[in-house]
């Protein structure tokens, strides 16, 4: 395992090469160290981090089982508290550095079938500069087939009394047993982040379709926002907010907005729900950017 160390201006980011994780993102204004996303410890796992990879595709698969081409393929499952090969294998591996400097690193994945038809080679690049954060993902199909990909990230974010979210979406997913997507729908209101809201007191763990590529995280109590801001692949997102039944420690004091490049279960949904066929040989890549600002 490699720790490495960012810094540009007031501005600090912490890698772990385990798991490809970000341990800590963080903004040092007015003498006082404000966080951007959860912070982590060093020897934290991804569940405990401050935000991971989702590759080669992100969420769930139902019944760990998809046809393509034709061709049935089996996901075995990599957590023993979940029924499902979950997020990919990113997470849960180990990474390589392949450069880094004050402000720049690079880190990269090699995978071989192992549980999964996927055989895919994975960069991750983080960019801190003045500005905020870049956070890039590439993946290529290193296989011997063509394979529906996706990609995307699981961000943890501190979750105040006051926070607020904003993040505009055309459609909502239910979630059913298993914590799968069940059906589109309209978004309920709670959950309608077209304009900026408070998160509501319950549990949630949906996805938003058609999202606009854009989201304010705004934090009155530090006088912070925070602007998400990812590149056109990125058309959905996964909003995630625990309880205590889910996690009887949960204290409240984080939610996850993921963007991703796909739908969840997009193997089995029309048009593979956005994920995207590699050949062998060919490459899927994306940013997106965290950048905060100060309120007035």
């Amino acid at each position: 395992m490699a720790i490495i160390d960012l810094q540009e201006g007031a501005l600090s980011a912490r890698i772990s090469t385990t798991g490809g994780l970000l341990l800590d993102y963080s903004w040092m204004r007015d003498g006082r160290k404000i966080p951007l996303l959860r912070p982590a410890n060093d020897d934290a796992d991804a569940l405990s981090s401050a935000c991971y990879p989702l590759v080669p595709f992100g969420n769930r698969v139902r019944g760990n089982r998809f046809t393509f081409e034709g061709r049935e393929h089996s996901l075995k499952p990599n957590r023993d508290w979940d029924p499902h090969y979950l997020h990919g294998d990113g997470w849960l591996a180990q990474w390589d550095a392949l450069s880094s400097n004050d402000s720049t690193a690079r880190i990269t994945l090699r995978h071989r079938a192992d549980g999964t038809p996927y055989s895919y080679e994975a960069q991750e690049g983080f960019v801190l500069t003045a500005e905020g954060l870049e956070l890039h993902m590439r993946v290529e199909n290193a296989g011997d087939e063509a394979l529906p990909f996706g990609l995307g990230w699981h961000p943890f974010f501190p979750l105040t009394e006051g926070t607020t979210l904003l993040a505009k979406a055309e459609r909502f997913w239910t979630e059913t047993e298993g914590w799968l997507p069940g059906e589109p729908a309209e978004i309920p209101a709670d959950l309608d982040f077209s304009q900026a809201a408070p998160l509501p007191q319950r549990w949630i763990n949906n996805g938003f379709e058609g999202w606009s590529g854009t989201a304010r995280i705004t934090w009155p109590e530090t006088r912070t926002t925070l602007d998400l801001t990812a590149d056109p692949i990125f058309r959905h997102a996964v909003l995630f907010l625990s309880d205590a039944r889910f996690d009887p420690g949960f204290r409240r004091d984080y939610f996850c907005f993921e963007p991703m490049s796909h739908l969840a279960n997009g193997h089995n949904l029309p048009g593979l729900g956005d994920l995207t066929v590699l050949q062998p040989g060919e490459s899927l890549e994306g940013s997106i950017r965290l950048q905060p600002r100060e309120i007035a």
